[in-house]
This record gives C-alpha cells, sequence and structure tokens, in this order.
C-alpha cells in the first residue's frame, strides 16, 4: 500500500500541503504536551485542507511523537490549527483528481491510517477547535481522547452527505458513541441535507462533540490549561451525552435513529442520490463492528462513492459554481464604483419588507426605517423584527449587546420624508405596477441625487417601473428569494438605463449581505421563477390534461428535487404562483399557459391541492377537485418527466440566447442558490446534458 500512497501523492504534485509544525510545552503539572498545528502558510481566506501529502506529513509527525510517547518523553499531545480553521476538510478538488478506485482507496485509507495514530498516540490527546472543523477537520476532533471548542467557531459538521460521500474517517463510527445515535444523525445526516447546515462552538459543545467552551481571546492557553489538568488529574470529563452499542437500549435507540433517519432522506430525495443512504447504511452495520472492522467498511464506501456522477456532479457545483463563480460574479462591476451604504429605507412593512430590514441591520449594521400606510402596519413590521431578533438571541446567535444595537437601529415611520438622507431605498410592496411606479415616484421626490433606488420584484419589468423616473440609471432590481435569511441568491437586474455605479454598488451591497449575487438583464422573472414556472406549468398542464395528482405531483421524484411541485406550488401560494405565471404568459406567450384550473382555485381562496386522507396520507382536496374539470389525455410519470426535461432545456436555451445572464453556469448557480435545485445533479444545465434533453431539444449540450 505504501506504492499506493507515493502514486496518489505525486498525482497531487502542486496540492497546497497543509503543513504539520510542533513545538513543546513545558506544562506547570511538570509534564510536556506537544503542540501541532496545522498550517498551509496562506491567509484566512485560503482554509486548510488535507489532501494526500499534508496527511503523509501528518502521519509522520505523529509517528515521531508517538516514539517520543513511548519512551516516556512527552506526557500529551493537542492539535490546533491556523487562525479561524481547524480543518476545513479533505481537499475536495484533489479527491476529483482520482480516476482510479485505487487511488480513492489510498486517499480513504490515508486519512484511517493518520487518524488511527493520533486515536493511539500512547498519551492522551487533545483537539483545540480554534475555528471551523467540516469533514475531516471534525473527524480529526473526533480521533483525539479530549476535544476543546471556541466559542468564535461558527462552522463545525459531517458534510459528507450533502457533497456525497460519507463521513469516512471515522466520524460515522465515532460521532454516535459519542453524543448518541439520534444526535449523530442530526449532525450527519439532517444538517447536511438541510441546507448544508453546520454547529456553532456552543452548540458543538451542547451536544457533547467538546468537553470544554473557551472563549476566543485566550483560547489556545486555557486550552492548554485544561489538558495539564486532565493530565494531573485534577480536571475530570464526564460525557452525558455517550453512550455504550453494547447495551441493547441504546442498540435499539440506534436502529430506531436510523430508521426515522432513513424516512428524512427518502423525504428529500426520493431515492435519487447514493450518500445518504450509504451513510445510513454504514451506521447501522457498525453498531456491531469494532473501529477497524468499520474503517474498513468506510473505505470500501469512500471508493464506490467517489466514483459515482452523483459526487462528482456535487463537487463540481459546490467548488466550481458556488464556492468560486458565487464568490466572483460574471458582469459584476469594478468593486471600486461602489457607494457606501450608510443607511437603508425600506417601503413596505409586510413579511418580505420586514425580512428585508431584518437582513440589512443584521448584516450591515446600519439605520434601517420602513415605511408603510399606516402606523398599525408599521407596528406589526416591527414586532415581527423585534420578534426575530428576540430568537435569535435565544437562540444564543446574538448577545445582549448586539440585540439591543440592532433593535435601536430599525424604526419605522408613515412618511417617506425619513428617506431624505438614505443612500439606498428598497420597496417591497404588492406586485403590482401601478403601485410600484408610484411608490418609487413619491420617494424619488424626497431622497437625494446619489441615493440607489431598488426593486424586489420577483416578475413585473423593471424598465418599466423606471420609464418615468428623474433618474432612471439609479433603479435596479434588487431581488432576494423567500425566506431571505436562508436562501443565498441574489438576482440583481440592470435595465438599459442603469448605469454602473449603480450596479457596483448593488453588488457590494449583496456581498456585505452574505449573498451569493448574479447579474441578470431586466427579463421577466428573471432566472429562477422563469425555469420553476415552465417546469411547474408542465405538471400544472398534465394535470389539467387528465392525469391523476398523485402522479402528476410525484413524477419529478427522480430528480430528487427538494418538494413536490404542487407542495411548492402551496409554499409560494396559488395567487403569487398566477399572478407569476400570467406575467410570463404575456412576455412569452403559451409556453407558460394560464391554468384556468387554477385560476378557479385562486377565486375560491383554496390554498392546496392536497388534503390528508383518514390513514393521513395526501389526497387531492375534495374541495378543490369539486371547481376542477379536467381533459381525456392522461400521461405517465415517465412522459411528464420527459416533458419537464425538455420543456426546461428549450426555456434555458431561450433564457441564454436572449442574454439574461452570462452564461450556462449563472442559470445553473442560481437554480442552486435560489430554488434549492440538488447539488448532486451539478446543476441544472449540466443534468439535462446527461438526461440528453438539451440535444433532443436545442441539438447540442449546454457544456461541452
Amino acid at each position: 500500500m505504501t506504492q499506493d500512497f507515493s502514486a496518489v501523492a505525486e498525482l497531487m504534485h502542486d496540492e497546497t500541503i497543509t503543513h504539520s509544525f510542533t513545538k513543546d510545552v513545558a506544562l506547570p503539572s511538570g509534564k510536556t504536551l506537544v503542540l501541532l498545528t496545522l498550517d498551509n502558510g496562506l491567509d484566512h481566506k485560503k482554509p486548510t485542507t488535507l489532501g494526500p501529502n499534508g496527511l503523509l506529513e501528518l502521519h509522520a509527525a505523529l509517528e515521531k511523537q508517538a516514539a517520543r510517547a513511548k519512551s516516556g518523553e512527552i506526557h500529551g499531545l493537542a492539535i490546533t490549527g491556523k487562525p479561524y480553521f481547524l480543518i476545513a476538510g479533505a481537499d475536495l478538488s484533489a479527491v476529483t483528481r482520482l480516476s482510479a478506485p485505487e487511488q480513492a482507496t489510498a486517499m480513504a485509507t490515508l486519512g484511517h491510517r493518520a487518524y488511527a495514530l493520533l486515536a493511539d498516540l500512547g498519551v492522551p490527546t487533545f483537539a483545540f477547535t480554534n475555528g471551523l472543523a467540516l469533514g475531516g477537520g471534525l473527524e480529526i476532533a473526533l480521533a483525539c481522547t479530549y476535544r476543546t471548542v471556541s466559542t468564535a467557531a461558527g462552522a463545525l459538521g459531517l458534510p459528507e452527505a450533502f457533497l456525497g460521500l460519507i463521513p469516512g474517517w471515522a466520524g460515522v463510527y465515532r460521532l454516535p458513541r459519542l453524543i448518541g445515535p439520534e444526535n449523530a444523525l442530526k449532525v450527519m445526516v439532517e444538517n447536511p441535507l438541510n441546507n448544508n447546515r453546520t454547529l456553532s462552538g456552543p452548540a458543538a459543545y451542547k451536544l457533547g462533540v467538546a468537553d470544554a467552551l473557551f472563549e476566543p481571546a485566550d483560547f489556545i492557553e486555557r486550552s492548554v490549561a485544561f489538558a495539564d489538568g486532565v493530565l494531573s488529574g485534577d480536571i475530570e470529563v464526564k460525557r452525558e451525552n455517550s453512550v455504550d452499542p453494547s447495551d441493547p437500549e441504546v442498540a435499539r435507540r440506534w436502529l430506531q435513529a436510523a430508521d426515522k433517519a432513513e424516512q428524512f432522506v427518502d423525504a428529500k430525495l426520493s431515492g435519487a442520490a447514493p450518500a445518504p443512504y450509504k451513510v445510513l447504511e454504514v451506521f447501522r452495520q457498525g453498531l456491531k463492528l469494532t473501529q477497524k472492522e468499520s474503517a474498513e467498511l468506510e473505505i470500501q464506501a469512500l471508493t464506490e462513492l467517489m466514483a459515482t456522477n452523483q459526487f462528482k456532479n456535487t463537487v463540481y457545483a459546490f467548488l466550481e459554481l458556488v464556492q468560486k463563480r458565487g464568490k466572483r460574479p460574471a458582469g459584476a462591476p469594478d468593486a471600486k464604483l461602489a457607494r457606501p451604504v450608510t443607511k437603508v429605507g425600506v417601503v413596505g412593512a409586510g413579511l418580505m419588507a420586514s425580512q428585508l430590514a431584518l437582513l440589512f441591520v443584521r448584516k450591515l449594521n446600519v439605520p434601517v426605517i420602513i415605511t408603510d400606510l399606516d402606523q398599525s402596519r408599521i407596528d406589526k413590521g416591527l414586532a415581527y423584527i423585534h420578534g426575530e431578533i428576540d430568537k435569535l438571541h435565544a437562540k444564543g446567535r446574538m448577545s445582549q449587546d448586539a440585540v439591543n444595537r440592532a433593535k435601536a437601529l430599525v424604526s419605522g415611520s408613515v412618511t417617506k420624508e425619513v428617506f431624505a438622507d438614505a443612500d439606498f431605498v428598497i420597496e417591497a410592496v404588492f406586485e403590482e405596477l401601478t403601485v410600484k411606479k408610484q411608490v418609487f415616484a413619491e420617494v424619488e421626490a424626497v431622497v437625494s441625487p446619489e441615493c440607489i433606488l431598488a426593486t424586489n420584484t420577483s416578475s413585473l419589468s423593471v424598465t418599466e417601473m423606471g420609464r418615468d423616473l428623474l433618474h432612471p440609471e439609479r433603479l435596479v432590481g434588487f431581488h432576494f428569494f423567500n425566506p431571505v435569511a436562508v436562501m443565498p441568491l441574489l438576482e440583481i437586474a440592470a435595465t438599459q438605463w442603469t448605469n454602473e455605479t449603480t450596479v457596483a454598488t448593488a453588488f457590494a451591497l449583496g456581498k456585505n449581505l452574505r449573498k451569493t449575487t448574479v447579474r441578470t438583464k431586466d427579463a421577466t422573472a428573471f432566472v429562477v421563477n422563469r425555469v420553476l414556472l415552465r417546469l411547474m406549468s408542465e405538471v400544472q398542464a398534465a394535470f389539467d390534461e387528465g392525469t391523476d395528482a398523485q402522479t402528476a405531483d410525484t413524477a419529478l421524484a427522480p430528480m430528487g428535487l427538494p418538494m413536490t411541485p404542487f407542495t411548492l406550488l402551496s409554499m409560494v401560494g396559488l395567487p403569487v404562483a398566477q399572478h407569476v405565471n400570467e406575467s410570463l404568459n404575456a412576455s412569452f406567450g403559451d409556453r407558460f399557459a394560464v391554468s384556468e384550473n387554477l385560476g378557479k382555485l385562486v377565486d375560491a381562496k383554496i390554498a392546496t391541492l392536497w388534503a390528508k386522507d383518514g390513514n393521513g396520507q395526501p389526497m387531492l382536496d375534495p374541495a378543490a377537485q369539486a371547481l376542477l374539470s379536467f381533459g381525456g389525455k392522461p400521461s405517465t410519470k415517465d412522459q411528464i418527466l420527459t416533458r419537464v426535461q425538455d420543456a426546461l432545456a428549450e426555456e434555458i436555451g431561450l433564457l441564454l440566447s436572449e442574454g439574461v445572464v452570462a452564461e450556462a453556469a449563472d442559470v445553473d448557480l442560481c437554480m442552486i442558490t435560489g430554488a434549492g435545485w440538488p447539488m448532486h445533479l451539478g446543476g441544472i444545465t449540466p443534468y439535462l446534458d446527461q438526461v440528453g434533453a438539451s440535444e433532443r431539444v436545442n441539438g447540442k449540450k449546454f457544456n461541452s
């Protein structure tokens, strides 16, 4: 196997190596602690990761310390990272270059080899988790005997199920024994599939992932003191959540938790991606295995998964789209053109406007003022904002000082004169063009010549909103997705008049709001809603033509979308979906057919197609069914799936030919960050290429 290690290390000859630096620390108790620091020599913008060369260096460093431990020269070893990072996980760009199964096996084995030595060094080992610890980064901490974590450590987790892998460096084995099977599956399965959520340092400590929690200012010093206390016997570590799988009650909980997690995965993916199921498979088998036996199973699983299209698709979507293109948006002007934003105005105090105000005050820490027609609406909006801030405080995500500052920065008024000194004013009022034009006329009359005006419209023409303005060059589309705090995408739509200063300010603002920004042309529904509504229109049409509701709604299950079309329809709201579809129909014709059935439901104020039968299973709501009429041309699931694939290929082809965005990659980025398009499909255009729809409809692939 040594030759395989050398081969895979040579393959990654250009790897940015995370080095293992060691130094001896003399403890007050008279004992010696080795402090091993993982550092790639780059600043905090370049996370530390572990590739084959870094793992070989880590193993060599640990071998040397194991020899010292055996001779009694040292009494403990602690591992930590450069500022803000322990380890961000395996080097995914390196992993994707592994073309042969034996190379994947070697990479998987390298991690186990180093981590096993850390777990059995001959002296107690400590992880001082000073910052981000994801995947292999958290697993290196789990391999240690004891763990401390910083309150500032902002992202801890095992995201492998999201990436198309399993926590295969013993995380799937060690974590459930440390914090219990239920908590472990939340970290390994539920969090990754819920927008790749992670744990904060305090949350990790509360679960029992860490034994001690310290502030960042003196984190290393206090962690060293903790290690000294443990080594000298002055500190006894107790773990309330740890379990022994040989206990029959624990075994029952273990399998029950796995069954519950599998139901969650089925609901999310409908079997469309293998990695989460493989996590559960290895988790179940690990109940009765030794760590060494589990390691063999994990290596085999990693070898299999690294060869799947789902893994390659996910890494492309995550690294190339979200991480790279998302941080360097196409068409963004020079950031030096951007104007500072020191005060924000929000027109409206409804739910969307209140969400926007909350985001602005939290991320920008500047005064934010909302306006509406009367004081009662303003009071309701402010109450919502204050309530959400209080929830964040209760969850430990905002300090009391931050809460007080945020609440003090938000205010409301019934007059737009309060926008006189605002730098940026965004409207989030009723989706009606005449209403929005009136709002902008009123705002333009009171703001400074430099103030930028923005609309959060989802489907209306930004150009038409600006047609009667004195300065249409300062108007820009600034479209968020609901819920605003969760969905990463921000579509920035420039009109024929919008100048580059306005666009540059919009991009700078989006970056400060920590959103993924994409520049679009001012075209009806921009990107995400146009693509989504085309998908939903085809399913709705199949339903109206006589396909039963269950067949129509589940036909797209092989895609593994985050929700079914009719569930999405209910979440968006039938009136909103119908309104956007009408706008698209007016712009693009019968490709977006306006459903008479949907119109009947909207008129009757029926919110959803679905009800529950006596067994709690979904069924077509009898009240809805009574209103609907159907054709006599039902479709099969396969026919609907192909129909939707071809429709999406057509619509995206047209969208690109119109220049709505720069490239197909921007459509992919929009759909992933704005619609939750599954990363295991690699983006919507690679998916349409892979299933043949691009060539069927357009005669060529989107991506060559």
